[in-house]
């Protein structure tokens, strides 16, 4: 008698479960996003992006919980993750680290005490430390403006590189830039320097390669931002032997002068849009809420972008 009272007991939790549906179920979810802080156009986009995936999602599934964290350092990002997993109870993390080295551990430590872990964009140095990976193409992001400098240049000249932060994406574009170069040994790359894809900095990083270099044919600045700070110092400096300024992304005002042709230093870019912050959080947290995994590695094509493909990477109500 009492093994037919269990087993009916089991019975009716199973049909309690079942009984459930996906709006009680996601109540049990809560996602954690830790994102850079709004700082330049393209995080302004990531932050956007975020809180448009959050808005939709929550509403789409009543009971989601989705807590969104903006951090202006790795340290501060790092205490957030603390919080989020101690206080907010989360129990899935999607973020997009400020630095790889400085948020590894950190990670690693939400990872352990049972968190599922999606990373975005700026890779851990160990990807042991996560369960899936998001991110656009970065190989492609520095292959595509090195192959079309060295065809504009004809195979031949200076250039100045601007690199973003010391993360393992900017490794993994700069490598591959580097990659294309090598074939082209009569193209001479002058120096490579760390702009923070930040346009004050990359202002000074330019100031600085102008007064040492007498002649520079081309720019890879791998950024939009970091492009206006580079022609920023360029007018300044009033030099005129600079012919192209190749930035980076798909910023919607240097798709806006390429199509236009309003710019002869802006005539190509390669996209990288900050829309794959809604993407990961979107993916992430429908594939939790099924229960699911994302695959170990998410690869958003980057496609070069010129004036004849231009108005299909052109969406003026973005922030970025």
């Amino acid at each position: 008698m009492k093994s037919f009272r269990r087993v009916a007991g089991m019975a009716v939790l199973v049909m309690q479960a079942w009984a459930m549906g996906p709006a009680q179920a996601a109540e049990k979810l809560v996602v954690g996003v830790a994102i850079p802080t709004a700082t330049h156009s393209f995080t302004s986009g990531i932050v956007w992006w975020a809180n448009q995936a959050k808005a939709e999602l929550e509403k789409a599934h009543p009971g989601l919980k989705i807590i969104v964290k903006t951090a202006a350092t790795a340290p501060e990002q790092a205490n957030q993750l603390q919080d989020m997993l101690t206080v907010n109870k989360i129990n899935t993390l999607v973020i997009f680290p400020i630095e790889s080295a400085s948020l590894t551990q950190p990670v690693s430590q939400v990872k352990n005490k049972g968190v599922y872990v999606t990373v975005v964009d700026r890779g851990l140095t160990n990807t042991q430390s996560q369960d899936a990976y998001i991110a656009g193409d970065n190989t492609a992001f520095g292959k595509l403006p090195a192959e079309y400098l060295a065809k504009s240049l004809n195979g031949k000249g200076n250039i100045v590189v601007l690199r973003g932060m010391p993360t393992t994406l900017d490794n993994e574009r700069y490598d591959a830039f580097s990659a294309v170069m090598k074939d082209h040994p009569e193209i001479k790359v002058l120096d490579a320097k760390y702009g923070n894809w930040n346009r004050d900095d990359a202002f000074k990083v330019m100031q600085d390669y102008l007064t040492r270099f007498k002649h520079i044919d081309a720019v890879w600045a791998a950024d939009d931002d970091m492009a206006i700070g580079v022609q920023k110092a360029i007018a300044q400096a009033k030099r005129t032997d600079i012919k192209q300024v190749f930035g980076g992304a798909g910023a919607k005002g240097a798709v806006k002068k390429i199509m236009d042709g309003s710019d002869p230093l802006i005539v190509a870019d390669v996209s990288y849009s900050p829309k794959f912050m809604y993407d990961a959080i979107k993916l992430t947290t429908e594939a939790r809420l099924k229960g699911d995994k994302l695959p170990a590695n998410t690869i958003i094509p980057s496609v070069l972008i010129t004036r004849e493909n231009a108005k299909q990477f052109y969406f003026p109500n973005s922030p970025f």
